[in-house]
């Protein structure tokens, strides 16, 4: 099983993009992240596939999280994990490239 593409549309100064990126990172998910502060056409890309002009805007393969909230949402029921290719509730790869679960690091 492979790592499905996380895409996130984002801006410098945004909090909301920082939690987004942040609770990522802690499950040891890869993702591009395209900043649309810097590129108009990347705006226009991102309010085309969306719907929305708010960022951060957050894509799992072709799958519309939606933003910060949404995400955050769906990963307190549950929901973020299984697409994302994790193994539920334990934070590693369920395609064997994420963090070690172990507390006390790697053996």
């Amino acid at each position: 099983m492979s790592a499905p593409k996380v895409v996130v549309y984002a801006t410098l100064f945004c909090p909301y993009c920082v939690r987004a990126k942040a609770l990522l990172q802690s499950k040891g998910v890869e993702f591009e992240e395209i900043r649309v502060d810097l590129d108009r056409d990347r705006m226009v890309e991102m309010m085309q596939r969306s719907g929305r002009r708010t960022v951060p805007q957050i894509f799992i393969d072709d799958f519309h999280v939606g933003g910060f909230d949404d995400m955050a949402a769906m990963d307190a029921r549950g929901e973020l994990d299984p697409l994302l290719g994790l193994e539920a509730g334990t934070g590693t790869a369920a395609y064997g490239h994420g963090p070690d679960s172990s507390e006390d690091g790697p053996t």
